[in-house]
């Protein structure tokens, strides 16, 4: 049986507030010079970007101002082609894609209790 999208939803959730916590007071230095904190957070977004796939296609339409097709494939970057990630646009991710997401996905838990 297929695990409900609204598993997924609780999962994204949870690495958003992970990957907020993490960053908080943090600069692209602090990322890029710590070892611990740069893999905690890829990690973070790859649970995001996996979960994000078990969402069906009309949920996702709710929020059309999530590059979805981004979110999804990103992990499948940090997973394949980690020796060639950059810090300055994985930090730009977090920093400033990662909070429009939390709103979406917040919207979305509440829209699908």
């Amino acid at each position: 049986m297929a695990r409900d999208f609204r598993h997924a939803l609780d999962d994204m959730n949870a690495a958003i507030i992970g990957i907020q916590t993490a960053a908080a007071g943090k600069t692209i230095q602090d990322y890029s010079s710590d070892w611990m904190l740069r893999h905690a957070l890829q990690r973070a977004i790859e649970i995001i970007s996996e979960a994000s796939r078990s969402l069906p296609d009309d949920v996702r339409a709710t929020r059309p101002e999530i590059p979805w097709q981004r979110v999804k494939t990103i992990g499948n970057v940090i997973r394949h082609e980690y020796h060639g990630l950059s810090d300055p646009i994985l930090w730009s991710v977090i920093i400033d894609e990662i909070p429009q997401l939390e709103r979406a996905v917040s919207a979305l838990m509440e829209q699908y209790p």
